[in-house]
């Protein structure tokens, strides 16, 4: 018995690793980016039944765990703390630094809101570079005025 949305997830990373599959092949069969798909697989998105569907069969899911991928998830999936994962802290350590900056721009350009996390595209790169290769990473969310009420 499945009691939480966290062993699906155990679930699709044990087969991923264990038949080989990479993200972007998982997208493909989709027809969804594999920063959307990576998302949900991982818990922070929710399928649609379809969707849910195809990722069973690949990862050979049963019909309990497909049930789970249609749930609304509880989304975050940090804690206060900064997290020791290197990858992960150096995105907190580019928001700690540059947070201000970011929010200071947007303002500045766009008004007093926020950059949507909802309506809201990523895209993940790799960028040759002669000094070593970089991460090229573009976010693009719509931006939410504040009204006055």
């Amino acid at each position: 018995m499945i009691k939480n949305r966290d062993q699906v997830t155990e679930q699709i990373l044990a087969a991923k690793v264990s038949k080989g599959l990479k993200w972007r092949d998982v997208a493909a069969k989709l027809g969804l980016s594999k920063e959307w798909v990576t998302a949900a697989c991982l818990g922070q998105m929710t399928f649609d039944k379809s969707q849910a569907e195809i990722i069973g069969e690949i990862f050979e899911l049963s019909d309990q765990a497909i049930a789970w991928l249609q749930i609304a998830p509880y989304k975050g999936a940090s804690s206060l703390a900064a997290p020791s994962d290197p990858l992960i802290y150096r995105w907190y350590e580019v928001v700690s630094v540059y947070g201000p900056t970011i929010k200071e721009l947007i303002h500045e350009e766009f008004g007093d809101g926020i950059m949507s996390a909802i309506d809201f595209n990523m895209d993940i790169q790799r960028e040759a570079h002669p000094h070593g290769d970089r991460v090229n990473v573009v976010l693009s969310g719509k931006f939410l005025g504040y009204k006055p009420f």
